[in-house]
């Protein structure tokens, strides 16, 4: 099994944060990476089986959201190269929340496993892009 991981810490408190990042239908915050968000279907952003595809390229979906616990998780379902359907399986995006207590900020882990022939490949390929997203929802409350 594959894995990715990144995490940051943002300067402001979880509460605000996660109102920013929760919306899966949303990411207006991050014009870095994240060129287009397109919903697929009728579901809202914080209904599990909500869809969308970024960059007109990657299809996800979300597969739960839990906001007492300030976390949600996603697949991907196809994508461009590594990530695309017959090249990957299984692949569980978690974006997960923690406050820290002394500043009141916010630790952000965006990680992910999955199932693939090349697992460094894939790896290599997402760990960028997570960094991205992170770096720019970080600039986002700068």
């Amino acid at each position: 099994m594959g894995k990715c991981y990144n995490s940051t810490v943002i300067d402001a408190p979880i509460e605000r944060v996660w109102q920013t990042i929760k919306n899966f239908h949303d990411l207006s915050w991050d014009s870095a990476v994240v060129t287009s968000t397109d919903k697929v279907g009728s579901k809202n952003s914080d209904e599990i089986g909500a869809q969308r595809v970024l960059n007109n390229a990657f299809h996800e979906t979300l597969l739960s959201i839990d906001n007492s616990q300030f976390n949600f998780t996603y697949s991907i379902d196809d994508g461009p190269g590594p990530v695309a359907k017959d090249a990957v399986q299984n692949y569980i995006g978690k974006v997960k929340l923690l406050p820290v207590t002394d500043s009141s900020s916010t630790f952000v882990e965006w990680s992910s496993t999955f199932d693939s022939t090349d697992p460094d490949e894939v790896a290599d390929f997402c760990n960028p892009i997570y960094a991205g997203l992170l770096a720019s929802l970080k600039l986002h409350f700068s």
